[in-house]
């Protein structure tokens, strides 16, 4: 008797499985030069295959070695995209809750924005936009981005409407770079942040706006932005780019994700 194909649960939990992996790839690549790069490299495969079916042992030789190291190639070329997937996975899926991971290296404590503070902040940004003075403000989560705070001067003051306002004056010499933010205190100021690769559909955005997305993308931080060309205030989280908000749309995003309801 032929032997029939059997599919058991465990096969389609495989192929979901890998049709959702595929599908998170997707969209981390999107828009980028890595998306082409994958392309290419897929069109390059189905050429090996076709080599190899034809049986032509020259070719197929070449393009065998070249293929064999073909993983050690994929790490390098797609260094930044294979980071943020794994940023991805533990941000979006609380991975280091599931196993404790916070409570074994952290003390535990996370540290809020009050509303007080967050009504301050608020307050400076809607100042600096009535100004046209541009600003980038980071705000740290669980990620402390101590990269980004060592590229810049070290500050430690509580956030006021003043004193943002001060930081980003034109013309003083801590207004260029970011200024970020960990629980209430304004913790450095001329901080470096990393560019953003992807196509942005509005065209005028310009290096804060690249810069809001990119730290956005690469860490679970959140990013407020003021235009100095349109004075408008713009807020990123998790790479995604909102423009022209409202005061009281910043103070709404900032108080329910700095200081979620906790779920009994």
């Amino acid at each position: 008797m032929p032997a029939f194909i059997t599919i058991r649960f465990l096969d389609i939990l495989d192929i979901f499985l890998v049709a959702f992996l595929l599908y998170q790839v997707y969209r981390l690549i999107k828009g980028t030069v890595a998306f082409n790069i994958v392309i290419g490299l897929f069109s390059l495969y189905l050429v090996w295959i076709v080599v190899k079916a034809l049986n032509m042992q020259l070719l197929g030789s070449i393009m065998g070695q070249f293929i064999g190291v073909g993983v050690l190639a994929l790490i390098i070329v797609f260094h930044p995209e294979i980071r943020k997937f794994l940023v991805f996975i533990g941000t979006n899926y609380n991975v280091n809750r599931i196993f404790m991971l916070d409570k074994l290296f952290t003390t535990g404590k996370q540290r809020k924005m009050s509303t007080e503070h967050i009504t301050e902040l608020a307050e400076g940004c809607r100042v600096l936009a009535e100004t046209f003075t541009g600003a980038l403000i980071v705000i740290t989560r669980d990620s402390e981005l101590l990269d980004q705070k060592n590229t810049g001067e070290t500050v430690r003051a509580s956030v006021s409407k003043a004193l943002l306002t001060s930081i980003f004056y034109k013309n003083s010499p801590l207004h260029d770079g970011a200024a970020i933010i960990t629980g209430y205190k304004i913790v450095a100021v001329r901080c470096i942040l990393p560019l953003s690769q992807k196509q942005l559909k509005n065209k005028d955005l310009g290096l804060r706006h690249r810069a809001a997305i990119g730290i956005t993308e690469n860490t679970d931080a959140l990013a407020i932005v003021v235009s100095e060309e349109r004075g408008q205030i713009s807020f990123a989280v998790d790479g995604k780019l909102e423009e022209n908000i409202t005061l009281k749309q910043l103070i709404n995003r900032l108080e329910k994700l700095l200081n979620p309801v906790s779920e009994e």
